[in-house]
Order: structure tokens, then C-alpha cells, then sequence
């Protein structure tokens, strides 16, 4: 069921949604982006602008009750942030190929795969674009019902 904005959004831990009232996405995913204030938040932030840079159509959503995530014609992945890692979890990760092997967590499912960034990693960013890009050539290749 829709999770509708019934009350005022006080902190970026509540929900939005396109047809919800309050914050877009883009500002909820800032504001968690400000709020987290060490590693995680410019780990967050240096993901956020490789993706815009691989898919300048992405488009980015906040789901879950604050997970920032980037979708098109579907979701592309999410970027959820832990105490000792920021995870990228691609939604369709299993179908897609990763020569770079950027994948390293979430690998026993049979759909999603993920990159667990911790402090320090360093990005192969232009493997990382390539995954990118391929979860959209997926996402495009699997038409949705028409709308």
C-alpha cells in the first residue's frame, strides 16, 4: 500500500512519494546527504553524482522510509547507508554482467546484487558508470505495461 505524506516531514527519515506533499526526493536525499556529516554522507554524495553522470535522465526517488533511490524505466539501484558502509544495491545486480567485479555483497541471491563501499574505498568510477548503464540498457530492454 501507498505510504501517503499525512504528516508534516520533520526529518528526511519520513517517506515522500511523486504524489505526496513536502520535499522531492533530490532535496530528502541532500538533506540525508547534510545530516550524515562524516564518510558516509560525501560516499553517498560522490555515488549520487556518478550515477547522474552515467544516466542524466535518472530519476531519483525516496523509498522505504529513507532510502534514497535512482530509477529508470525502473529501479537502477538503491543507496542505503550503515555504520560502517554506504551499499549500492543494484535491484537486477544478478542479470548483469560485472567484469570489474564491483559486486562484493548480496552475491548468494537470485536478483539483486550489491557494492558495499566502506570508509576509504576507492571507486573504479568508470566501472561503476558501466554498471550503471547497464542496469538502464536492462531496465529499457524489459518493457513495462503500457501505461
Amino acid at each position: 500500500m501507498a505510504n501517503r505524506a499525512s504528516s508534516k516531514l520533520t526529518t528526511v527519515k519520513k517517506s515522500s512519494s511523486k504524489e505526496g506533499e513536502g520535499d522531492s526526493p533530490s532535496r530528502l536525499i541532500d538533506a540525508r546527504i547534510k545530516e550524515l556529516s562524516d564518510w558516509r554522507g560525501e560516499m553517498l554524495a560522490r555515488v549520487r553524482n556518478l550515477i547522474k553522470q552515467a544516466d542524466p535522465e535518472v530519476v531519483e526517488e525516496w523509498k522505504w522510509r529513507g532510502v534514497p533511490v535512482w530509477e529508470h524505466a525502473g529501479i537502477i539501484c538503491t543507496g542505503e547507508t550503515y555504520k560502517n558502509a554506504v551499499k549500492l544495491t543494484f535491484a537486477k545486480g544478478a542479470s548483469l554482467e560485472d567484469p570489474s567485479g564491483l559486486f562484493n555483497s548480496s552475491l548468494e541471491g537470485n536478483t539483486r546484487r550489491a557494492i558495499d563501499l566502506q570508509e576509504g574505498a576507492k571507486i573504479n568510477e568508470a566501472a561503476l558508470k558501466a554498471l550503471i548503464r547497464a542496469a538502464v540498457a536492462l531496465n529499457l530492454s524489459k518493457k513495462p505495461k503500457s501505461a
